[in-house]
């Protein structure tokens, strides 16, 4: 039963009816448009988002013209271009190159570089309303006490707790450029649990695998509800949710999802799952539809299988190193010819933005390089380079999420996940290299403008349609109704939950 009458979500099995809900708040469309086509700033003012994008583009005839940027493709036969322009034809991207002539609604790209939104391949979403509650835990001693292990505060989640913490920290990455993420939010205690979760993705706007995961009680009804979940909701591949099954490394589970024609996304951590996956190899069920988390402590005979089974790889390494999981295996997917992708996991313990994870990622594989170096070590292995980094980001990350055909990159027919990166705030002028700057000297504060499927959903760095103090007091009634639920009293001071 939902207590909370605000929250009332309807019937989301109706996808088409899906209303935007309160939190998406009504005005003009003209004026956008207006203010697109004049390359000016549009006033302050909260949009419909389904009216967020000036008069209907992100549909079939309208066209955008994102013009005179700096154009990083992460597409190695469109390259890169100092100077050239994106043009958008409804959600797919119809070009890019220098100088492009069309009958256009222009977006003046000046002092901005132009890319692909971001992609994170593993992430909780459903802990937003804890961020940073446990911040100093370690893995084994406080994540799975405090978090995840039957009657921690996972127990504790209501639908609704459910519903806001997806929206919250699907709009939170929005806002960061992350236009795409791989959901496994492990609170599918009961089918409305799983109706929560989709709801609070599918109101977001934005681009979500939902990774179904496994819940607690007696209401749960993984993996069988995967069957539901996919007549109910994912019919068709063809919208900005998509399904995959978050599963242990279990043969009969990896079944229900191969049964039910979607990806299958595990954590993988440790030497005794490292001989599980051999044994799974050897009855031929690795395979490409396939995605491994973490993937430390692995020898070689386990990336070997991946690589040619051709199996996905998603790397965290803020928070591998953080709790203890062990050291970001980058080098070792490197040496055997795996291409990883970039994840942030959890947000009760480290933030969900990229440039974070990107900065993580290339001076960890670069510290290690060289300090192989300075022990006088021979023909190392090649230093990543920031370049390098942006791909894991970008299209690497797209091709783990299955969705590389899609989007990843700024390639003629896929579809238009955008980001306009600042070039002109003072932690980044005077320009110099741009993959560099994305990498090395960007934050979140740098995201000018993002579009999801040809749709604006961040404008001149102002969130579209969202009303945020709504937002925060959803969070917040959240957090307080499951801490409270669970014994817990908040501690602004200092790490939840101690061991007693």
């Amino acid at each position: 039963m939902n207590k909370h009458p605000e929250l009332q979500y309807p019937d989301i099995g109706a996808r088409a009816r899906m209303p935007r809900r309160s939190f998406l708040q009504s005005s003009t469309a003209g004026v956008v448009a207006g203010a697109i086509a004049a390359a000016t700033p549009l006033p302050e003012m909260a949009l419909a988002q389904r009216e967020a994008v000036p008069a209907g583009s992100g549909t079939t005839g309208r066209r955008i013209l994102v013009k005179g940027g700096i154009v990083l493709s992460m597409d190695r036969n469109v390259g890169d271009f100092e100077k050239a322009d994106v043009l958008i034809d409804g959600k797919k991207i119809a070009d890019v190159g220098p100088n492009l002539r069309s009958t256009a609604e222009v977006i003046d790209a000046t002092d901005r570089i132009v890319m692909p939104g971001f992609v994170d391949t593993h992430h909780h979403q459903y802990q937003a309303v804890l961020r940073s509650l446990i911040a100093d835990a370690l893995l084994q001693d406080d994540y799975n006490r405090v978090i995840n292990n039957p009657g921690a505060l996972n127990a504790y989640y209501q639908p609704d707790d459910a519903y806001i913490g997806e929206l919250l920290a699907s709009i939170s990455q929005m806002r960061a450029g992350v236009t795409t993420s791989v959901d496994l939010s492990q609170i599918s205690h009961s089918p409305a649990h799983s109706d929560a979760c989709i709801a609070g993705l599918k109101e977001s706007g934005r681009r979500t695998v939902f990774g179904y995961s496994a819940g607690q009680g007696p209401a749960n009804r993984y993996p069988q509800d995967i069957v539901r979940l996919r007549s109910q909701y994912f019919s068709s591949d063809d919208q900005l949710l998509t399904l995959a099954l978050h599963a242990p490394i279990d043969a009969k589970v990896w079944e229900v999802g191969r049964q039910a024609g979607v990806p299958i996304v595990s954590h993988a951590t440790n030497p005794e799952i490292a001989g599980q996956l051999i044994n799974l190899d050897r009855a031929g069920l690795m395979r490409a539809d396939n995605e491994y988390i973490h993937c430390t402590h692995f020898p070689a005979a386990v990336w070997e299988r991946i690589r040619d089974t051709g199996g996905k790889v998603s790397i965290a390494p803020a928070v591998e190193m953080q709790e203890g999981h062990g050291v970001p295996p980058f080098q070792a997917a490197l040496d055997h010819g795996i291409r990883p992708s970039l994840s942030t996991d959890v947000e009760t313990s480290m933030t969900s933005d990229l440039f974070t994870i990107m900065r993580t990622a290339f001076t960890l594989q670069r510290m290690f390089i060289n300090e192989r170096r300075s022990n006088g070590e021979k023909n190392l292995p090649a230093w990543l380079t920031c370049h390098d980094v942006l791909e894991m980001a970008t299209i690497e990350g797209a091709r783990v999420a299955h969705l590389d055909h899609k989007v990843g990159s700024l390639t003629p027919g896929k579809e238009a996940d955008i980001i306009l990166l600042r070039t002109d705030d003072i932690n980044v002028f005077p320009l110099n290299n741009a993959p560099g700057s994305v990498v090395t000297l960007m934050d979140t504060s740098n995201v000018d403008t993002v579009l999801v499927a040809g749709k604006i959903m961040k404008w001149k760095g102002n969130l579209m349609g969202v009303d945020l103090k709504r937002l925060r007091r959803l969070a917040d009634r959240a957090r307080d109704g499951i801490l409270g639920r669970a014994g817990y009293r908040p501690n602004l001071l200092n790490t939840c939950c101690p061991r007693s």
